[in-house]
């Protein structure tokens, strides 16, 4: 069962006095009505929530130390519990798990932290900017007329360190317990690619470096120009070097193509990225892994096709949202 820390108690106590209903505090701080329902009856009997006396080994940590750890973690998110314990002033006996349940009482847990871009404040500016140019869009209007685009790389092995194995003692090193991992993953192969509303472009392999030469001879020429032969199309690309570059521009210009305007640092506003990790989702779920670079792109094409267009169209729908979201974030971070 959750257990409230001291301020929890405190804050649930107000609402309890202010009227609030013992089922609406649970449901606010994710613990059971009966938990609710003892702290109302020890602060009628007592007059205090604090912890009743009880037998067992005595409580390692102060009030102040409490304080000290929980103050600390949440001005550093990102420091271990080994450093606090270190950090701590005066004398102490204190383990590093003593640490890590002072903070789960106060509803700090470690988790894996969200991967984003660098958003210094020009940045921001732009995302908040862009957003209030696009609230007023819809997906009937304006959104189902955009193609957007993206290249992505995609692994031949990807190792993110949360595979396990289950070892016995002195197994360690075993043939069949150590995970053999080639260096930088193997290697792997980047693709292009566009979606829309009704329908998306091939899987382009890109090979080698991309230039705003080969950008328009091999992806904007053969690939994008026929899925903007309607008057009222939108073409949305990322502010990389080869897409912004004159030529690349010149080109979307002589063949007067619509570009969507991008604030720059703004994977989380196209919905193409979620495509790509479904992509790559689908990918590593195969009973057969892709054993070469060659294997890796035939199995990244055919899941690319087996997709199911209504995906694509659920994740274009989200783009009213998507606007929303980095409005109120005021150009930080979204959800998305």
């Amino acid at each position: 069962m959750a257990r409230l820390s001291r301020e929890d108690r405190q804050i649930a106590l107000g609402r309890l006095q202010a009227g609030q209903s013992q089922s609406a505090i649970a449901r606010h701080f994710h613990v059971s009505q009966s938990t609710i329902s003892r702290l109302w009856v020890r602060f009628q009997a007592t007059g205090s929530v604090a912890d009743l006396p009880r037998a067992g080994r005595p409580r390692a940590t102060t009030a102040a130390h409490d304080r000290f750890i929980r103050l600390r973690h949440l001005r550093n998110r990102f420091l271990s519990a080994s450093s606090s314990v270190q950090a701590l002033p005066g004398p102490h006996r204190l383990s590093d798990q003593t640490v890590r349940n002072r903070l789960h009482e106060a509803g700090l847990r470690a988790r894996r932290p969200h991967r984003g871009a660098v958003l210094t404040r020009r940045p921001r500016q732009n995302r908040v900017q862009w957003g209030n140019q696009h609230l007023r869009w819809t997906v009937r209007n304006h959104w189902r007329h955009v193609w957007f685009s993206d290249e992505s790389y995609f692994l031949l092995q990807r190792h993110d360190g949360r595979r396990r194995v289950y070892r016995r003692v002195n197994e360690r090193y075993a043939p069949n317990c150590v995970d053999e991992a080639p260096v930088h993953g193997g290697g792997g192969v980047m693709v292009w690619g566009a979606i829309n509303t009704a329908g998306r472009s091939t899987l382009v392999h890109v090979q080698g470096r991309i230039t705003a030469q080969r950008y328009v001879e091999e992806i904007l020429r053969p690939h994008a120009l026929p899925l903007l032969a309607d008057q009222d199309a939108i073409f949305q690309q990322d502010n990389a070097r080869p897409h912004t570059a004159r030529l690349a521009t010149q080109f979307l210009t002589d063949h007067h193509v619509q570009v969507l305007p991008w604030p720059s640092m703004s994977p989380d506003m196209n919905p193409i990225e979620h495509l790509w990790y479904e992509l790559d989702r689908r990918v590593r779920r195969r009973e057969e892994a892709p054993a070469n670079h060659r294997d890796l792109l035939q199995a990244l094409q055919e899941e690319w096709d087996t997709i199911p267009q209504q995906d694509i169209r659920h994740l274009i729908q989200s783009m009213p949202r998507r606007c929303r979201a980095v409005v109120a974030a005021q150009g930080s971070h979204t959800p998305y």
